[in-house]
């Protein structure tokens, strides 16, 4: 076990209509003006973004908004965010929606205070200071941004998405509603989980020992994720699962479940470069690329793989033979994206063969440097995925 310092100064309000209090808490904070980010569609038409700015009026708190939020949220509109909050003076930004909204209004909010371009802090050029403060209504558990100090923004320009993570990014406090999620659609959800396992999946693979608690911990979320999953696919107004998810997907990613042990992380910046490119869902590319990102390193630590496949999936040990039992976890979850409707291949994200030399390449892998620390990844090792990534076995 690692050494390590842990501070989740985040407030979770988390329960029925609990978007009702957004001005109670904004009060509580003193915060004045707020800049309201989402995307649109069911926002506006469930009413919920009516609701919201009727708790912040009844509070007296005032508001502006900026809609137009997209999947794989770009730099574009991050600008013109920071141009209208620097203008309005607001004092909060409040996501609402999911992680792209969240990683959004985290890079507005690490924008504004900025005298040059909020991109510096993506590109390792600059640190974020002093950000305006965020919270978020929450509406979709994946990215488990309303409790992580994470945003990943993609740049038109070039294709480019990568991520910041600092301390002072993490929300001041976040609404969770599980019946915001009912309207899911079932392929929002499935990438969802896909999202939130991963998160799991990138600390779980360690080279860290003496991590059993931590381990524990990890295994929990995933076997809440595979029971409720096909739960709440299969009657998405359930509230019990579907709040089980929404909290799972948060604890998987404030770091609670990876505070002692090294992280790994290559499998998210290999399927950023899909989701930058092709404009894929980022569950949907997890699901293609961390089956094959298992099975290629498989040989660096089977035991690791086997005790996930016997803890996690229920599978037989063969303490003679652990790499089979290894490899069964592996096609097992293969198979459970599959079963809830992800696709689980390199052809079926509508990814192309000639453009994987391209992707591996824009990974900057250079001058010794390697990807990850599970396995460290060369660029050569970073193709072999992408390929691999072409025959995920679905069953």
């Amino acid at each position: 076990m690692k050494d390590f310092v842990f501070c989740s100064p985040t407030t979770f309000i988390f329960g029925r209509d609990t978007e009702k209090q957004v001005g109670d808490y904004c009060q509580k904070f003193k915060k004045s003006k707020v800049l309201i980010h989402y995307g649109g569609g069911s926002v506006i038409r469930s009413g919920l973004l009516d609701r919201i700015k009727g708790s912040l009026d009844r509070a007296q708190v005032a508001w502006v908004e900026l809609g137009g939020v997209k999947p794989n949220p770009r730099a574009s509109l991050v600008y013109e965010g920071i141009k209208l909050g620097r203008t309005e003076q607001v004092d909060l930004i409040l996501a609402v929606g999911g992680g792209s909204a969240i990683d959004s209004s985290k890079a507005i909010a690490a924008g504004i205070p900025y005298i040059g371009d909020f991109w510096d802090f993506y590109e390792g050029k600059a640190l974020v200071q002093n950000p305006i403060a965020v919270a978020t209504v929450l509406t979709i558990p994946a990215a488990g941004s309303e409790g992580s100090p994470g945003s990943v923004i993609t740049r038109e320009d070039g294709l480019l998405k990568r991520a910041v993570n600092d301390e002072s990014l993490r929300p001041l406090f976040s609404i969770l509603n599980p019946e915001l999620t009912y309207t899911l659609p079932p392929f929002q959800t499935a990438c969802g989980a896909a999202d939130i396992m991963s998160h799991v999946f990138e600390r779980y693979l360690t080279n860290t020992t003496d991590v059993e608690f931590s381990d524990r911990l990890c295994e929990s979320v995933l076997r809440t994720m595979v029971q409720d999953t096909p739960r709440v696919l299969a009657k998405p107004d359930d509230y019990g699962p579907r709040s089980n998810i929404m909290w799972a997907g948060m604890v998987a990613h404030n770091d609670i479940v990876g505070t002692d042990r090294e992280q790994d992380w290559s499998s998210h910046d290999i399927e950023h470069e899909l989701s930058a490119l092709y404009d894929v869902a980022h569950g949907a590319g997890l699901a293609v690329v961390f089956p094959a990102f298992m099975r290629f390193t498989l040989q660096h630590d089977v035991m690791r793989f086997a005790q996930l496949a016997v803890r996690v999936w229920n599978c037989e040990m063969d303490y003679e033979h652990p790499e089979r039992t290894a490899a069964e976890g592996i096609a097992r979850l293969t198979a459970f994206y599959h079963s809830i409707g992800l696709p689980t291949t390199f052809e079926a994200l509508g990814a192309r063969v000639e453009d994987i030399p391209v992707m591996a390449q824009k990974l900057n892998l250079t001058n010794g440097r390697k990807l990850g620390s599970f396995n460290p990844l060369t660029t050569q090792d970073v193709e072999a995925i992408y390929h691999l990534s072409r025959a995920n076995a679905a069953n």
